[in-house]
């Protein structure tokens, strides 16, 4: 069983290209990235931080090359992962030439900070024979000098016209293998040069609030900024920028995708927020079904709810459903019927050998 959407999203019409493995475009998933904060040039930890990003759902991960000890890492790198890597390079063009002699398998540049054309189509070369994506990334705090003089500031039309500027540097290449982002740490600021991009251009976009910060008000802003873009339909590839653990990143975004119903993946826990009428500890129920089912990539929908009031009327929506009842008797539900009482102390043993036992008859249905 699975919630129906209320309401489903129109995306717009965009070209597909290929990162790697992964489609972005067209009719594509919207994929979820992120990206590497290890010293390129550490590869144990840096191969290791890949691999945890991808186990906690990723498409694609992007890896800073600064310097040529680091673009030149990649290649050993890229052998021990099974994602799509993205260089991300900024104004030396040999980095970009040797990170995808390496394996990368999207460039992420600005043209216009690459230098002259002739380097410039050595990078295209360099991508053309490597199978290679390239990202036009363009960033508020980092605009052209003259575009920044026209504007007197970062802006939408600012933004917009830098990244115009930069697809045709690479259009007048014969280049059109190519993804673009707007991105800026202000909210606004992003979702108006977003909209006005996608008036602009057919090219796949990259949604991201930059530099949006810790934890908290960063997946708060991430949520407001790419949540309004994707209702309406704008995006193809997120990445959620936060001061903490990459992996979080990858947490909050696919939540996003989960929540608009843009991704199936993993267990959908609702729960309510808990109060003085619940039958068992909701909030530290949740928690530790979160950490038990973790494992499970399967989509499968869970309700947690601490009493009768709107219990049932959840559990009857998904997949297994748990309601908190008198004297430690709480119901289980399975499919929306109610299935049997469960003691609170067997509750969370039990609720994890229903969802595990309905991701198997799920797998056997395939």
């Amino acid at each position: 069983m699975s919630i129906r959407p209320f309401r489903n999203i129109n995306r717009r019409e965009t070209r597909e290209i290929n990162v790697g493995k992964v489609k972005v475009g067209g009719g594509s998933p919207i994929s979820v990235q992120s990206m590497t904060n290890t010293l390129t040039t550490d590869v144990k930890a840096t191969i290791n931080q890949i691999n945890e990003i991808s186990s906690e759902g990723a498409d694609i991960v992007r890896v800073s090359c600064p310097d040529e000890l680091s673009s030149k890492a990649l290649k050993e790198i890229i052998k021990h992962v099974d994602i799509p890597i993205v260089a991300d390079i900024h104004f030396h063009y040999k980095r970009a030439i040797e990170a995808a002699e390496s394996g990368a398998s999207c460039l992420r540049i600005n043209p216009g900070n690459i230098g002259n054309k002739n380097k410039i189509k050595e990078v295209v070369k360099a991508a053309v024979d490597n199978n290679c994506s390239i990202r036009v990334g363009v960033n508020a705090g980092s605009l052209e000098k003259d575009i920044l003089e026209k504007y007197k500031e970062p802006c939408p039309e600012a933004l917009v016209e830098s990244a115009l500027r930069n697809i045709k540097i690479l259009e007048d290449e014969n280049f059109q293998n190519l993804k673009v982002s707007v991105k800026s740490s202000d909210v606004f600021l992003s979702i108006e040069a977003y909209r006005q991009l996608s008036k602009s251009t057919d090219y796949p976009l990259h949604l991201g609030v930059t530099e949006a910060g810790g934890f908290i008000p960063g997946s708060i802003k991430s949520s407001i900024g790419l949540g309004t873009l994707l209702l309406e339909g704008i995006g193809d590839t997120i990445r959620i920028s936060l001061s903490d653990n990459p992996v979080e990143e990858v947490k909050i975004g696919n939540e996003i995708l989960k929540s608009l119903n843009l991704r199936e993946r993993g267990v959908k826990i609702i729960s309510c927020p808990s109060c003085a009428r619940q039958g068992f500890e909701v909030i530290e129920t949740v928690k530790i079904l979160e950490k038990k089912l973790s494992h499970i990539k399967t989509p499968i929908t869970l309700s947690v709810i601490g009493c009768v009031v709107n219990g049932p009327g959840e559990a009857a929506q998904t997949d297994i459903g748990i309601t908190g009842g008198k004297k430690g008797n709480n119901m289980l539900y399975l499919s929306g019927v109610q299935s049997e009482k469960v003691l609170t102390n067997d509750m969370i043993d039990k609720v994890v050998s229903e969802v595990e036992k309905k991701v198997s008859e799920l797998k056997n249905l395939k």
